[in-house]
């Protein structure tokens, strides 16, 4: 496989050699494991996940944390109570935290055409942002959140309160990531800030575009100076991750867009726009066992083929990405309750809700005991 970066810069990570400001706002040059967890406003199946991730030995939780349910009735009235819960029941379990914060309250957004877009002016975003690196520094009672995901898939209109997504969306984007940015560094200069995933959608039809063409449009904007970390989404659709593009036997999976390896052609966006210090994380992947969801099956993979390609994709990542790859979170660890059969999202998971291991939950922690990840 060609090589994506210079051994010249092969050479600055590892000695670290690189500028200090940079340095400090990476993490270790080195893989690490992680799933996203959906313990918020569901005490009773965080034990659930605690007792996943511990037996994966899975060192990152990703959490969503919806605007709404902390700052929910009007400006500056914040419940924590729950996200305290959360952040703390982590913390003592060894866990490190990503928090992806979307989802506005109502107070904050007058014109709803979707489910999730941006508030009516950004700074109150942000400023909720600053609260959240203020009360979980790297020394709070409270515990702390290492790294801020702001926002999730904004390539998609159906993230962005139904706008068309256009090159001026992106800047809007970019807008609200570059005012976070400077207001979580002002209160917590340690915590990582890290871009929006991108959904690989393969279509430009207005509803979408895809991530590498949205990736560029924000490097454009200045990603390079307001992210610490750049966020990307990985799935396999049916794929195994070696897999070259274009090799699934259903054309409508010929794009470049739905195989593991579109990470290594976003990567190159990164490096051609001088951004090569910086780690990619995979803020999600993995594959999907749905055989419920019509439009769903052609992707599918059997159980047992979800737990090799995870394991497969996680040796990939770690032979052919290093140093520049992060923390990658699977998709996801167990179901959300409110997910059902139906749910799109279920299939995903490598639990069963009641926490039974699935095949690819069984491989994966088989693969971290044995040494196969280490």
């Amino acid at each position: 496989m060609k090589t994506l970066i210079p051994m010249l810069v092969l050479a600055l990570l590892v000695t670290g050699s690189l500028p200090p400001s940079t340095a400090a706002q990476v993490p270790p040059a080195n893989l690490q494991y992680g799933a996203t967890v959906f313990p918020l406003g569901f005490p009773e199946t965080t034990p659930r996940d605690l007792q996943l991730l511990a037996g994966a030995r899975l060192g990152w939780a990703r959490i969503a944390v919806p605007w709404r349910s902390v700052e929910s009735g009007c400006k500056n009235c914040f419940d924590w109570t729950d996200l305290d819960r959360v952040v703390a029941a982590l913390n003592a379990a060894g866990v490190k935290v990503m928090a992806r914060v979307s989802h506005p309250p109502d107070w904050a957004r007058t014109v709803k055409l979707a489910d999730n877009g941006p508030p009516d002016a950004i700074f109150d975003y942000a400023d909720f942002v600053q609260a959240v690196a203020r009360r979980y520094g790297p020394t709070s009672p409270k515990g702390a959140i290492h790294a801020i995901g702001v926002w999730n898939e904004p390539n998609l209109t159906s993230e962005w309160n139904g706008v068309p997504i256009s090159r001026d969306q992106a800047a809007q984007y970019l807008y609200m990531l570059k005012e976070t940015y400077r207001m979580v560094k002002e209160v917590n200069p340690s915590m990582l800030v890290v871009s929006a995933g991108l959904s690989p959608t393969g279509t430009n039809d207005g509803t979408a575009q895809p991530d590498d063409v949205y990736l560029g449009w924000l490097y454009e904007e200045g990603l390079a100076r307001y992210s610490d970390v750049v966020g990307v989404h990985g799935a396999g659709y049916g794929s195994p991750p070696e897999a070259e593009f274009g090799s699934h036997p259903n054309p409508g999976l010929a794009h470049p867009s739905f195989y593991f390896r579109r990470i290594e052609q976003l990567r190159e966006i990164m490096v051609a726009n001088g951004d090569w210090a910086k780690q990619v994380w995979l803020l999600e992947f993995g594959w999907t066992t749905d055989q419920v969801n019509p439009d769903r099956t052609f992707y599918a993979v059997s159980p047992e083929q979800q737990g090799d390609y995870i394991v497969r994709g996680f040796t990939y990542a770690r032979e052919r990405w290093s140093p520049w790859v992060g923390v990658m979170f699977i998709w996801n660890l167990a179901p959300d309750p409110n997910w059902t059969t139906t749910s799109e999202q279920y299939w995903w998971s490598i639990a069963d809700p009641d926490g039974t291991p699935r095949p690819a939950y069984r491989a994966l922690a088989a693969a971290r005991a044995n040494g196969t990840l280490p």
